[in-house]
């Protein structure tokens, strides 16, 4: 791109020519016409910085999508070669979902930092509660109800017959399982989480009953087809716990986590892969993946310990892979000054500072105590005022 300039000589003849201070006037408007224009050249500053930042959400997206597509071919096909068969089970993705979702979240909560007020200047945990909890729940309930279209809807057929059960057994009765393991893991791990919090803190919160209703759900997509119905509901009492647990470990740690991406997903689906090398039965393995005869089962009913180890094995993998993967680009996003607002922006709140308004009070126009000192500002050079002394001269056209 050419480059902008301004040349007093040039400029000042077009002043009066009675005007004493007109080289002056030149050379003042030419100093603050290279400033903008030094500014309008640096590509850093004429992009703004929403844009950027949704760039960087975009690159984001599309990488943790490759990752989980990469993650769950090459597991299969590497780990098919070593054992000479398929081993591992992973049936709607506790795992390559999941698990994959969690660690690249907590990379980027990693590499990002805590935010702003998340711990005081003795390092203590500071509670930032949400602005909607009745979101939340709407949110839960959607997922919820999701849910059953990311379980059973992972059978590709329906009208399939197992065996010899004539017309009454079939893959449908296996969707109808899958469908009641999803429900009692996710609700099992709702209230043992509600119960729980309400013994270690103190009081009741319907926050908790969300993310334990999610980290039940969570854990359960592994193994949700191959699994008794009493098992599920061991499923979801352990992600509970797990929950809570690495809740209180990232505290401990300093990690800042809002939306909990890495404790529910990452640790649940971890869990919710090893619980399917412990609980899985040998029938119903048969029955979703047919044509496989010997594939192990899980390790509590009898099976060994053959499938158990190959969970192991894909909990390390993926999480290997994604940490090469997603860690990397986070990295990278932060170094480029892409992955995080300005603390002001971030203080303020990007409603007001990138949005243009409040995002849950009405009528906030009408609240001058607050409008002024947050309101959405055009970013511009800091341009320095005219010398009071130094009059500007008219033009002759």
């Amino acid at each position: 791109m050419a480059s902008l300039s301004c040349s007093a000589s040039d400029l000042a003849p077009l002043f009066s020519s009675n005007t004493a201070n007109a080289t002056a006037v030149a050379n003042y408007l030419c100093t603050r016409f290279d400033t903008i224009a030094n500014k309008l050249s640096d590509t850093t500053y004429a992009i703004d910085n929403t844009y950027l930042l949704f760039s960087a959400y975009l690159v984001f997206a599309m990488q943790l999508g490759f990752a989980m597509l990469c993650a769950d071919l090459s597991f299969h096909i590497g780990f098919g070669l070593v054992t000479a068969g398929p081993a591992q089970l992973d049936f709607a993705g506790s795992g390559v979902v999941h698990m994959v979702g969690g660690i690249a979240g907590l990379w980027g909560a990693f590499i990002e930092g805590p935010r702003v007020g998340r711990f005081d200047q003795a390092d203590r945990s500071v509670v930032l509660r949400g602005h909607s909890a009745s979101l939340v729940v709407l949110g839960s309930f959607l997922l919820w109800f999701g849910w059953y279209g990311f379980n059973p809807g992972s059978f590709l057929t329906i009208a399939k017959r197992y065996g010899d059960g004539g017309s009454y057994y079939g893959q449908w009765s296996a969707i109808g399982r899958t469908a009641v393991t999803t429900t009692l893991a996710g609700c099992t791990s709702a209230l043992t989480t509600l119960f729980s919090k309400r013994l270690l803190v103190g009081h009741w919160n319907v926050l908790d009953v969300c993310n334990g209703l999610l980290a039940g759900f969570a854990a359960i997509t592994s193994g949700c087809s191959v699994v008794e119905p009493w098992a599920a509901i061991i499923c979801g009492f352990v992600a509970s716990w797990v929950l809570i647990g690495c809740n209180k470990l990232a505290e401990k740690l300093k990690y800042d986590d809002p939306l909990e991406a890495a404790q529910l997903h990452g640790g649940c689906g971890a869990w919710g892969v090893l619980f399917t090398g412990l609980f899985a039965t040998t029938s119903y393995v048969n029955e979703v993946y047919p044509g496989q005869l010997g594939r192990p089962y899980g390790l509590f009913m009898g099976g060994g310990g053959k499938l158990l180890a190959a969970q192991i094995v894909q909990i390390l993998v993926e999480s290997r892979w994604v940490t090469a993967t997603m860690g990397l680009l986070f990295y990278l996003l932060n170094k480029m000054k892409l992955l995080r607002v300005s603390r002001d922006d971030e203080v303020a709140g990007m409603d007001m500072t990138r949005h243009g308004g409040f995002a849950y009070a009405y009528h906030d126009e009408d609240d001058q105590s607050i409008k002024h000192a947050y309101m959405m500002r055009k970013i511009e050079p800091n341009i320095e005022t005219p010398p009071a002394n130094l009059s500007l001269p008219s033009v002759d056209v």
